[in-house]
């Protein structure tokens, strides 16, 4: 991955300018190098067959006066606008990218619709990953952006059934995708690989988890199921977002390891006795579908869960669902007394067999390309 400067753009060949010609243009409120997700997994497939500009929210670095343009590949580059403002963004976009006939538009976030006529889209597509409306910090005015953007998209896709069932009333071509796995990349936990030190050094029984710290967490919870189980290590892998040090609950028995690269994480879902999902029942929580399920499925780890819509509808046969700080301690035991072959394995392979990113990608493609004929 290396960044580009764009300062002498005018001076480019003819050739040169040719390549500020993409065929789909992405908007993310999630950063490329953050936890790898849902955009990462679709958009670096995508790019296998379009070449992608992906635009970043703003990131003002008041040290630097250009933007960055970031290569992740020959066929996918990522945009960290240096602007105060995502209206601001337009006034770069000339340096970056030509306006190509048939580009297609791939929003992640509404908040983007500022930009969306600098753009003569041939296709639009809404890849509803979360209701953003309802996260910690939300603008009040991302309700009418996000009917703008459905009114003018010619495709919806949803990362869950429970969005699906809320996006389906508001569109006539909406498709719902739940998150997907790379089951081959967390499978790799059931090899040899080493676990890493920091990790290692924690004492078992280890009950983990990894992904974005936020309002979506629980946090009394850890805290109470924590302090009534002081000979369990809970550890938290992942950054902070929305929340401050200060918010996580603090105890001898939690360990709180930051973030990890995507490629380390099946060696730390190794360490794992159980695997959790603590997750609070709220607004931010009402729609999702946990990507880190099928993860941990793929690692063949035993799964508690808080009663997550679409968790429970879809996995409950096979996760562990917990109401309480007494039915997480229940799971726990359960866990650390059942023998290997009690863990579900034979229905976690039966539900991963169904759904992988490639076919996610591809099924999309397909839907892509009707849409534009």
């Amino acid at each position: 991955m290396h960044i580009t400067s764009l300062k002498n753009f005018k001076s480019e060949s003819h050739n040169e300018m040719h390549q500020h010609l993409y065929d789909m243009i992405v908007f993310c409120h999630l950063r490329w190098d953050f936890v790898y997700q849902r955009p990462q997994h679709i958009i670096s497939r995508m790019a296998k067959q379009y070449k992608v500009l992906f635009i970043e929210e703003p990131w003002r670095r008041e040290n630097e006066k250009e933007s960055r343009l970031v290569k992740v590949s020959e066929t996918l580059h990522v945009l960290q606008p240096n602007v105060n403002s995502i209206a601001e963004i337009k006034c770069i976009l000339p340096r970056y990218v030509n306006k190509g006939s048939n580009t297609i538009g791939w929003f992640y976030s509404p908040s983007f619709i500022p930009l969306i006529d600098y753009f003569d889209f041939s296709t639009i597509i809404y890849d509803c990953m979360d209701e953003l409306s309802l996260f910690k910090g939300a603008p009040k005015k991302l309700i009418e952006q996000e009917q703008y953007l459905v009114a003018n998209a010619d495709l919806v896709f949803t990362g869950g059934k429970s969005l699906y069932e809320s996006k389906v009333k508001l569109h006539k071509n909406v498709h719902c995708f739940p998150s997907s796995v790379d089951q081959f990349h967390f499978a790799n936990a059931l090899n040899g690989i080493a676990i890493p030190a920091d990790i290692a050094s924690i004492p078992s029984p280890l009950v983990g988890y990894f992904g974005v710290i936020d309002e979506r967490i629980d946090l009394v919870l850890l805290d109470e199921i924590a302090r009534r189980r002081p000979d369990v290590s809970f550890v938290m892998i992942g950054p902070l977002a929305k929340i401050n040090e200060h918010d996580l609950p603090k105890s001898h028995n939690i360990h709180y390891l930051g973030m990890k690269d995507y490629k380390d994480l099946p060696a730390y879902l190794k360490a794992f006795d159980l695997a959790m999902m603590p997750f609070a029942l709220n607004d931010a929580t009402k729609y999702i579908s946990p990507t880190k399920t099928l993860e941990y499925m793929a690692a063949h780890k035993p799964i508690a869960s808080t009663a997550i819509t679409d968790v429970v509808r879809d996995y409950a046969h096979c996760v562990s669902i917990v109401h309480n700080a007494q039915e997480f301690e229940e799971a726990i035991d359960d866990a650390l007394h059942a023998t290997p072959d009690t863990f579900m394995k034979h229905e976690y392979d039966v539900i991963l067999e169904k759904t992988s990113w490639d076919n996610t990608v591809t099924s999309m493609q397909i839907h892509l390309k009707a849409a534009k004929h």
